[in-house]
């Protein structure tokens, strides 16, 4: 005798880390459906969209991942659930300089990803924008 099995489809859960500014951009920063989070590029702002640490790639690379750690403990989890880390620079050399601060971020192991080397980003002002995907076993 077969079972008929039904699975129930996944809604997605949204959630906006700053809704004004992500309204007027036309985006959310992250998505889940299931064990699987997407999340947005962060850039360092302020809660107004305001460029933040201008001419600072250090503390904009550490204003970034502020901002992703908030989003990964919205849904319950850390660095160590990302799987893939996209990062995207107006300025290379500088990624390479500080680079080595992830392993403050990533304490066990590292994601997957690439760097990848832009003209420009949402404004000018930003340095460096991260992106992850995220599963949540």
């Amino acid at each position: 005798m077969k079972e008929e099995v039904l699975i129930k489809a996944e809604e997605p859960e949204y959630f906006q880390l700053r809704p004004e500014v992500e309204k007027a951009y036309g985006y959310t920063h992250a998505v889940r459906i299931g064990n699987s989070i997407k999340v947005s590029g962060a850039v360092s702002m302020d809660d107004q969209g305001n460029p933040t640490a201008v001419g600072d790639f250090a503390q904009q690379m550490k204003n970034c991942y502020a901002d992703l750690d908030k989003i990964l403990k919205h849904f319950g989890c850390t660095f160590d659930n990302v799987v893939v880390e996209n990062i995207f620079t107006t300025n290379m050399p500088l990624l390479l300089e500080n680079g080595a601060f992830r392993a403050e971020i990533y304490k066990n192991k590292f994601p997957s990803g690439s760097w990848l080397g832009v003209k420009e980003l949402a404004l000018p002002e930003f340095m460096i924008e991260i992106e992850l995907e995220v599963h949540k076993p």
